[in-house]
C-alpha cells in the first residue's frame, strides 16, 4: 500500500500524504513519513522539505480511530513513540528547512505531523482542531508545546473544547506562517522552498540547527509524560465508548461509560 508519493523538484523534496480516505494515522504511515524524511536528509541534492497532501480537502485527519480502537497498550506505545518521538527526532536531526503545507482538514495526529516541520503555510479554506477529549481520548502532546505556542488559557481552549478552527485564527495564535488562497498554496510554498534553499548551505544547516535546540524546551523528558497519559486515557471505559461512537457514527454515552 502506498501512504505517500516522494520526488525531488529543483532540489526540494515533496513528500504528499496519500493514504486515502483522510490521511489516517497509523504505524505503517509513520513508519513511511519518517523515512522518507530521513531519505531527504540524506540526499545532499536536497535543500528544503515539504511535506503537502494528495487527497482533496483532507491534510492529515489524525491517528485511525478504528485501528486505535482495536488496539493492545503495546500497539498503542509503538504508535506513539512514533507520532511523538521518532517523527520529532526525524525533523529535529534534519539538516535542511522543512515546511508543512496544510489544506483541507488538520486533526488531533495531523496537528503534531503539521507543526512539527519548521513553518506552516495553510489555504485560506484550511480547518485545524483537536477533537480528541469528544471521542474520550487526549491530545497529550499538545499540553507540552502548545501553551508555549499561543498561551496557556488560549491552549487549554482548544485543547479541552475539541473546537474547530479557521487558518486566519491559527495565523493569529501563531500556529500558521503564512496563509494564502488555496489556488496558490503549493506554487507559494514551493516558491518559499526555493526562497530558503538559495540560502548558504552550511550556515542555514548551522543555525537551524541552533534554532532546534534552542527551542527544544526538554521536549523528550516531557513527553515521556505525555505518553503515558495518552496511553492510559485509552485504557478506559470512556476511550472504548468515544471510540465506539466515532467508529459508528453516533453520539457517545458517556453516562453509560462512567458507570462500566
Amino acid at each position: 500500500m502506498n501512504f505517500l508519493r516522494y520526488d525531488v523538484r529543483d532540489g526540494i523534496a515533496e513528500i504528499h500524504l496519500c493514504h486515502a480516505p483522510v490521511n489516517a494515522l497509523d504505524v505503517a504511515m509513520l513508519d513511511a513519513l519518517i523515512t522518507a524524511l530521513e531519505r531527504a536528509n540524506a540526499d545532499a541534492g536536497v535543500r528544503a522539505v515539504l511535506i503537502a497532501s494528495d487527497l482533496p480537502g483532507r491534510f492529515c485527519a489524525g491517528l485511525d480511530m478504528k485501528k486505535l480502537l482495536d488496539s493492545s497498550p503495546l500497539h498503542i506505545h509503538a504508535l506513539l513513540s512514533r507520532l511523538y518521538i521518532k517523527l520529532y527526532d526525524a525533523q529535529f536531526n534534519l539538516s535542511k528547512p522543512s515546511i508543512s503545507v496544510v489544506s483541507g482538514a488538520v486533526r488531533g495526529g495531523g496537528m503534531t505531523v503539521a507543526i512539527s516541520s519548521d513553518m506552516v503555510v495553510a489555504a485560506d479554506t484550511a480547518t485545524f482542531g483537536y477533537p480528541e477529549i469528544d471521542v474520550g481520548v487526549l491530545p497529550a502532546i499538545h499540553y507540552v508545546h502548545l501553551p508555549g505556542i499561543v498561551g496557556k488559557h488560549r491552549a487549554f481552549d482548544l485543547l479541552f473544547t475539541g473546537r474547530t478552527f479557521s487558518a486566519s485564527e491559527a495565523h493569529e495564535l501563531g500556529l500558521v506562517a503564512r496563509v494564502v488562497p488555496e489556488a496558490e498554496l503549493l506554487g507559494q510554498a514551493r516558491a518559499l522552498a526555493q526562497s530558503l534553499a538559495s540560502k548558504p548551505r552550511q550556515v542555514l544547516a548551522m543555525g537551524r540547527r541552533a534554532f532546534v535546540y534552542a527551542n527544544d524546551n526538554d521536549y523528550r523528558r516531557r513527553v515521556a509524560t505525555a505518553v503515558e497519559v495518552f496511553c492510559n486515557a485509552a485504557a478506559t471505559p470512556e476511550a472504548a465508548e468515544g471510540l465506539a461512537a466515532f467508529v459508528q457514527k453516533r453520539a457517545p454515552d458517556w453516562t453509560k461509560a462512567a458507570a462500566s
